[in-house]
């Protein structure tokens, strides 16, 4: 084994429930384990990235891991941690969710390439379930488990007891469709061990229950912590929604402001969490931000991390680069020119901003015309007089004098002029 897979997750605090004997069993022998994700939307955020590093973890330490995409499961919703059903989703798109998630997933789990033996596979679970009719899935599977059972897991008691919106037999049922996903995978790819979050510990137990009374078998179980932040707020939200793991989605610039932006406890954790920095890595790093917190080292190297895993090594320098631009007190034309509009504008999220014609700037414009009259930044040709005489304008981050001239070489982005007086009074010209 490349190295000891619990062990691992023991000190990187990923581990919040494991069945007796798992670490034995994984230390003997190569095993075939699987992760559920749900395709509640046609991508994955970062709240799924613990599960994805999951599986990276798992064949890094010599075993076999298996994704299996709901397509059968996510017509019902997981009633886990939920106080209210799901919308059920229609088949088309549930068709476009699962096509989103198997392909964010392949970005990170190759499965094609290694040995036979441990070469990752992606599964779906409509493929086995399609063809079962309700009273076979009765008689063949519900006979096994009983209601008492099923109505002592949490995830149950607390929508029964009236927490929330009560609970559906659709939702009722699902626990037994996550267990047979696991005896499915047990009797037919030689799968030992079911992986998800700590809300996930009951349904992955019905599997583990279903494996012992079905096959005369025996399956193991771990969970992981639910993330969480130190502020109390949930993981992986900002005020803008979720951070995604497509850039279609949530822009390079904005997933790795919201890494770099971390508290200091909250980057104690994910440093660990979501990077493959060794133990002695982590912890000096962490020695080093204690030292000098200012510096934020460990915001920095996680932010690093995670952003090039994510998104790759020149996406994330140049998010870096477009990051530094707010703090910068001079920006090339080279800089600007690795810039794109969306990134630009979430940048200087929340800054004024006005449209004008672009044949406004077509033959030149002296600068005091422009500050004011063409756009309004300045409330009158004296107050740009005086800002120019305390040398506090700047046009795209480079100081300018009366003589300055607006022209079309001072477009950024192919159609932004960046405006600013002082260190934080900025202003955005959009040309149409």
């Amino acid at each position: 084994m490349a190295y000891n897979f619990v062990e691992e997750l023991k000190w990187r605090g990923m581990i919040h429930d494991i069945m007796p004997d798992t670490e034995e069993m994984l230390q003997n022998e190569v095993v075939s384990g699987y992760i559920g994700f749900d395709p509640t939307a046609d991508s994955l955020h970062i709240g799924s990235m613990v599960q994805i590093i999951l599986l990276m973890h798992l064949q890094r330490s010599g075993h076999r891991p298996i994704a299996l995409v709901g397509g059968a499961t996510g017509m019902i919703g997981d009633p886990s941690g939920k106080s209210a059903e799901r919308n059920l989703l229609t088949q088309d798109i549930l068709d476009k969710n699962i096509a989103g998630v198997k392909s964010v997933i392949s970005r990170f789990i190759d499965f094609e390439g290694g040995e036979e033996e441990t070469r990752a596979k992606l599964v779906n679970n409509y493929d086995w379930m399609k063809d079962f009719s309700l009273i076979d899935f009765a008689r063949d599977i519900g006979k096994h488990i009983t209601v008492n059972y099923m109505m002592a897991k949490e995830s149950v008691k607390k929508r029964v007891s009236g927490e929330g919106d009560g609970m559906s037999f659709t939702e009722f049922t699902y626990q037994l469709f996550q267990g047979y996903d696991y005896l499915h995978l047990y009797q037919n790819e030689g799968v030992k061990l079911q992986i998800g979050g700590s809300d996930q510990w009951g349904n992955i137990t019905t599997g583990t229950e279903l494996v012992r009374r079905v096959a005369r078998g025996k399956a193991y179980a771990l969970t992981t912590p639910l993330v969480t932040k130190t502020d109390g707020t949930k993981f992986g939200k900002t005020e803008g929604g979720n951070i995604w793991l497509d850039a279609d989605k949530t822009s390079v610039y904005k997933f790795y402001q919201f890494w770099i932006t971390a508290t200091d406890d909250d980057a104690v954790n994910w440093i660990k969490i979501f990077t493959f920095l060794d133990k002695e890595t982590c912890e000096a790093l962490i020695e080093e931000h204690q030292k000098d917190p200012g510096y934020r080292v460990l915001q920095k190297r996680l932010a690093e991390e995670i952003t090039t895993l994510v998104h790759g090594k020149e996406a994330f320098e140049t998010a870096v680069e477009a990051s530094g631009i707010l703090f910068s007190k001079k920006v090339t034309p080279e800089q600007w020119g690795k810039m794109d509009q969306a990134t630009l504008l979430e940048i200087f999220d929340g800054v004024p901003q006005v449209e004008i014609e672009r044949d406004a700037i077509a033959n030149g414009v002296d600068v005091v015309t422009f500050m004011n009259e063409t756009t309004g930044f300045l409330s009158s040709n004296g107050e740009v007089r005086r800002a120019l005489k305390e040398n506090s304008l700047s046009v795209n981050k480079n100081k300018i004098t009366e003589d300055k001239v607006i022209t079309e070489e001072d477009v950024i982005a192919g159609n932004m002029i960046l405006l600013q007086r002082g260190k934080k009074n900025y202003f955005l010209v959009v040309l149409k």
